[in-house]
């Protein structure tokens, strides 16, 4: 490739993207911030998702090692089944992704 045709290349590209971006849904803003906060949260150690403690958890007895592993798992998967709703959502344009997001926020603790 010559140099006029890897110009071209970078200018298409260009705006490809910028007619992405001028195409965000409802939520874009909102999810990336969300999105940074957890990126940045990640050297916290208070910080990641979270789900409602089991009746199992209640009783008397200690958790295992593999039963805390199996907890974080599920709540992981839930948040990020959470969090790939609201972007769904929101590159349909649909305002439920408001909604979506919400959900996912209550599921990690920052």
């Amino acid at each position: 490739m010559n140099r006029r045709s890897i110009a071209s290349a970078g200018l298409a590209a260009a705006l490809v993207l910028g007619v992405a971006s001028a195409h965000a849904g409802p939520c874009t803003s909102q999810i990336a911030e969300f999105e940074k906060a957890v990126r940045l949260s990640a050297d916290n150690p208070s910080a990641g998702p979270m789900a409602p403690q089991s009746t199992g958890a209640q009783t008397d007895r200690q958790p295992t090692p593999d039963s805390v592993k199996r907890a974080e798992e599920r709540a992981r998967a839930s948040f990020g089944a959470a969090l790939a709703r609201a972007r769904r959502l929101d590159a349909r344009g649909d305002r439920a992704c408001v909604r979506a997001l919400a959900t996912a926020k209550s599921m990690y603790n920052l």
